[in-house]
């Protein structure tokens, strides 16, 4: 009976649509996806050795030499579709470091596939596999190709089972999909042999997987042609849920904004083009196999293999002295690339840990123009703070661990103490002492500023209501105001409930806004001042010179107070900052205001700002922020000595 290469025909074009597919959309880079080229490359050989074969059946042919070649090359490239689907499907969880450490698994992969090459092998002599000398004819040990494409159908099944959390829902949808479709092909072709189903069938599960799994806008980001964000954040997230070690390459560009607001954002994404040609080209020449992202905002990575920590550190410093001395399309651009070289998980041990360090370690002080490693710069407990800051602040509200602790402020004219700043403090029970940089900022963005403002505020108050505070003398409290405070209406209703709860004083209450918080000109900002303001309640601005002051937005201000930023102290020596110091105080004293300058710690600084005729001193000179008790005793102390 003559054989249809119809639907051979129609499968060998829509398996060459698949490979130019992968092609075009940039799907060649990463183990799956090459896997999955592996798989396709088999298809067309396995399809084409299949129309080559039947075309010779149809014939009658009696070239024994081609009809053997022809059968073998269709039954070998189809068989290992099976093996290689199982790889594709490991490569999606990538645990080959546990596939190399477990023997008896591997045998368990290996051994169906060792015993079809033996019979391929044997059946050259035997002829008990198929033979060709009558024409084509299935012999008795023909079944064990199917018996072992059927165990890989098995351990795909079992394999999707355990590891179930490690693919996405798109995934096992795909992937299981295609396996009805594979089964129904093998079976129809087994007992139809006339019915050329069998390499259809198998190009319409691979369109499934390419349509469901392959999906290039996930994972490859447009410009620099890299991996994207999503796709490193999956697959470190499954490195560390697999338990895999790796080192990781992570490189910021910390001027990337401010050359894009330079030059624009078209010439930005060529440089990032450039950047990325320049990780790749490293990448090639050193052989180094790193798996490459592009996350955004001029951030990159390079992921090795573990055993490959070495050569990930020629890697990085190759890498960071070409980029500082690289020229990009003839711009006069320098580049200030932020390499940070991390083992993981032994340096950095949970993946919200890495994601979260990643972001903006190219911000903080760590910068010394050399590729840095990771447990230079941090140690873990950090980290964990930073991971668990939102469980610590709702921890420590539920159960009352803020405390607030005072720091001095030093009258000049009055030679003696007379006020001193409200300041928050955390110590966790599991973490210690919480910087109050990490918990401010926590604490805004999600929300807690506001419950924590309010505590503050309350034990101020109680303070101030208390004899501690009557015996001390002093004048007021400075309390610090958030822009979120700021900016919530019901602000000042909710500090005159306070004050009238412990009857206190306008004028004993300072509040503090920075100068970021003064930058704004929303109408509820300006009303909430106002209202305050005509309570009685005063105002400072605190942080002044850290930012780009708009002055005519501070002139309008209800201010009484400026505080000079410890900026200021730590370049007194400075000849120019000193001119500048010297107008500034006298620009704000003819304005009436009152200056208090931060940060002051010796006593030649103390001596340089009385001079300027500057009203207040704060600093670790007279003390550092200490709690109350310790506060009340302290100022008890230093004013009796004054008077």
């Amino acid at each position: 009976m003559m054989k249809d290469v119809s639907l051979d025909v129609a499968a060998l074009v829509l398996l060459i649509i698949l490979v130019f597919s992968c092609i075009f959309r940039k799907m060649t880079s990463g183990v799956s996806n090459r896997i999955y080229l592996v798989i396709l490359l088999s298809a067309i050989v396995a399809t084409v050795f299949d129309i080559i074969a039947v075309t010779l059946d149809n014939a009658d042919s009696r070239n024994d030499f081609a009809l053997y070649a022809a059968h073998s090359g269709y039954l070998i490239a189809h068989y290992l579709i099976a093996p290689l689907h199982l790889f594709f499907v490991i490569s999606l969880t990538d645990i080959w470091h546990k596939l190399r450490r477990n023997t008896i698994l591997q045998m368990l992969i290996f051994l169906p596939s060792f015993v079809v090459m033996i019979a391929f092998i044997l059946n050259i002599n035997n002829n008990m596999l198929f033979s060709v000398k009558y024409g084509y004819e299935r012999e008795t040990w023909f079944p064990m190709l199917y018996v072992a494409a059927i165990l890989y159908v098995i351990y795909d099944i079992i394999y999707i089972i355990r590891y179930n959390k490690m693919f996405d829902f798109d995934d096992i949808a795909s992937i299981t999909a295609v396996l009805p479709i594979y089964i129904v092909a093998v079976t129809v072709q087994a007992f139809f042999p006339n019915v050329l189903v069998g390499m259809f069938g198998i190009a319409v599960g691979l369109l499934i997987i390419s349509i469901g799994v392959q999906r290039p806008e996930d994972y490859i980001d447009s410009f620099t042609q890299l991996m994207k964000h999503s796709a490193y954040a999956h697959d470190m997230k499954r490195s560390y849920y697999n338990g895999k070690h790796v080192n990781i390459i992570m490189l910021n560009i910390a001027n990337f904004q401010s050359i894009q607001a330079m030059i624009g954002f078209d010439l930005a994404m060529h440089i990032l083009k450039e950047v990325a040609d320049k990780i790749r080209q490293i990448n090639t020449e050193w052989s180094a196999g790193a798996e490459l992202y592009y996350l955004d905002n001029g951030r990159f990575r390079l992921v090795f293999d573990w055993n490959e920590y070495s050569k990930a550190e020629d890697v990085a410093n190759v890498l960071n002295r070409e980029l500082k001395n690289a020229s990009f399309n003839g711009l006069d651009i320098s580049l200030e690339p932020f390499i940070v070289l991390a083992r993981c998980p032994e340096e950095i041990s949970e993946f919200k840990m890495l994601m979260s360090f990643g972001a903006d370690f190219h911000k903080k002080n760590y910068y010394t123009g050399q590729v840095i490693k990771a447990n230079e710069i941090f140690n873990q407990n950090q980290l964990d703070i930073r991971n668990n800051i939102d469980t610590i602040i709702e921890d420590a509200l539920a159960n009352e661990r803020f405390q607030v602790y005072y720091q001095p402020i030093y009258s000049l004219s009055k030679d003696k103490f007379v006020s001193a700043e409200a300041l928050i403090r955390l110590i966790d029970p599991k973490h210690g002492y919480i910087s109050p940089e990490a918990l401010i900022t926590a604490a805004e963005q999600n929300g807690a500023i506001h419950k924590i403002g309010e505590l503050v505020f309350e034990k101020v108050c109680q303070f101030i209501a208390s004899d501690d505070f009557e015996k001390l003398g002093l004048e007021y409290i400075e309390v610090n105001l958030s822009v979120a405070q700021i900016m919530n209406s019901d602000l000042p209703d909710k500090l005159f409930a306070v004050m009238k709860k412990y009857d206190i004083a306008p004028d004993r209450i300072n509040l503090e806004i920075t100068e970021t918080a003064a930058a704004y000109a929303q109408r509820v900002m300006t009303e909430n001042l106002e209202k305050l303001t005509k309570a009685g309640i005063s105002f400072s601005l605190d942080d002044y010179g850290t930012g780009y002051s708009n002055m005519k937005r501070v002139i309008q201000l209800p201010l009484k107070i400026i505080k000079l930023d410890k900026s200021f102290v730590d370049e007194n020596n400075n000849p120019k900052m000193w001119i500048f110091l010297e107008n500034t105080v006298k620009m704000l004293k003819d304005m009436n205001m009152e200056i208090v300058v931060e940060g002051v710690e010796t006593r030649e600084m103390l001596n340089a700002f009385s001079d300027l005729k500057c009203d207040f001193i704060q600093g670790y000179f007279f003390s550092k922020p200490i709690p109350e008790t310790d506060f009340v005793e302290f100022i008890s102390k230093q004013n009796n000595k004054a008077s």
